[in-house]
């Protein structure tokens, strides 16, 4: 009897002739996390099994087998050989101590093995009973735990009672590279980690308007970018030096149309550096109607100066929906440290909910845009997670 940990998808089996692709981008993200860790893997049909791995470690790989994309369910699990009386002694071992209603469920793969599911089920169910009763009893409608049995075509048997739910959807790398557009708040590291679980690579991009905003505002957005690489198998963040555009813009146009031609300088400037790096889309975190540059005129506005699409995964969430998922990949705390972005600084007092085409590109002829993205671009910081 040895500890294993069961690795299973769902999407994937979807994927027809295809599914190979996807399954090798799997295996790929499962030794990327486990780089490090003394481990063995083993692929047993649609399932993977993590084994050798120290009881000290097991915390450690949980925790990093959670925040791959690609994965449906994890379970801790026993590994005995397929006959009968190593089941039983397996079954009695992991139901010690153990309290409530229960049921044996089995799926036996190997058709060679000479117990049927269900009278296998009810035999370990009635050993069970007769080394824990009354501290259980079956209830095969609505259990408490299940022990789940799964004789498998190799001769193992795996044995387990939890299914932890893992992230989800395709693998890293399935998917394409898209550029997230990463700000401090709580809305852009939840869309990145959104598209990382539809399996994209991510790298990011983030505008800094020093003296304006801190350092600290800017160690806020490293660490960010950092958490959403343990989705997205890593991440290169691209950190833009700001300032001259934004005091260009405040100097030079209309008070109400300054986050308007903000966005657009940062909708040019993500499509040249994602061009550069190889990405095929541009992410944001907008929500449709949350702020002022996030009206569908605002929206179309941006979209008007890239050729890239736009990809908004957060574009139909209200904000306590972002808020719960940012809390589940363990970003919000960080998110919502009083450091301020490059947007609010010069936030104006009444900004143009609806802006008009012809008004922003008559304000944008003030403006040398080309030069001023060129400034911006000679000396961006890149930082590898």
């Amino acid at each position: 009897m040895k500890d294993a940990i069961i690795v299973r998808y769902c999407e994937i089996h979807l994927k027809g002739k295809n599914r190979s692709f996807f399954e090798r981008l799997l295996v790929e993200s499962l030794e990327r996390a486990l780089k490090g860790i003394k481990h063995s893997f083993k692929t047993i049909n649609t399932r993977y099994l993590i084994e050798d791995y120290a009881e000290e470690d097991y915390s450690l790989i949980m925790s990093r087998l959670s925040k791959v994309s690609g994965i449906h369910t994890l379970s801790p699990a026993k590994v005995v050989d397929s006959n009968f009386e190593e089941i039983k002694d397996c079954a009695i071992k992991m139901v010690a101590g153990r309290r409530g209603e229960f049921k044996v469920n089995t799926n036996r793969a190997d058709k060679k093995f000479p117990m049927h599911s269900v009278e296998l089920s009810r035999e370990i169910g009635a050993v069970l009973l007769d080394n824990y009763a009354p501290n259980i009893k079956v209830n095969v409608i609505n259990p408490e735990f299940v022990l789940n049995i799964d004789i498998r075509e190799c001769g193992d048997t795996l044995i387990y009672t939890d299914v932890i739910k893992g992230v989800g959807g395709l693998p890293i790398g399935s998917s394409g590279k898209g550029m997230l557009m990463i700000s401090g708040g709580i809305d852009s590291p939840v869309a990145g980690y959104m598209l990382a679980k539809r399996g994209m690579r991510l790298e990011a991009i983030h505008f800094h308007s020093y003296p304006y905003t801190s350092e600290a505002a800017l160690d806020k957005v490293k660490t960010l970018a950092k958490m959403v690489a343990e989705y997205s198998g890593g991440i290169k963040l691209h950190i833009v030096k700001f300032t001259h555009i934004q005091e260009e813009i405040h100097e030079k146009c209309p008070d109400d149309l300054m986050i308007t031609m903000m966005r657009r300088f940062m909708m040019r400037i993500a499509e040249k550096v994602g061009k550069e790096n190889g990405c095929q889309a541009i992410i944001t975190g907008e929500s449709l109607g949350q702020v002022a540059s996030q009206t569908i005129e605002s929206i179309t506005t941006s979209n008007a100066v890239v050729s890239m699409p736009m990809l908004r995964p957060l574009i139909a969430f209200d904000k306590l929906e972002i808020i719960e998922i940012s809390n589940k990949i363990g970003t919000y705390e960080t998110s919502i440290l009083p450091y301020e972005d490059c947007c609010t600084v010069f936030l104006p007092k009444f900004p143009a909910t609806k802006p008009k085409m012809e008004a922003v590109l008559k304000a944008e002829k003030a403006l040398d845009v080309e030069a001023l993205i060129d400034e911006a671009l000679k000396n961006v910081e890149v930082i590898a997670y």
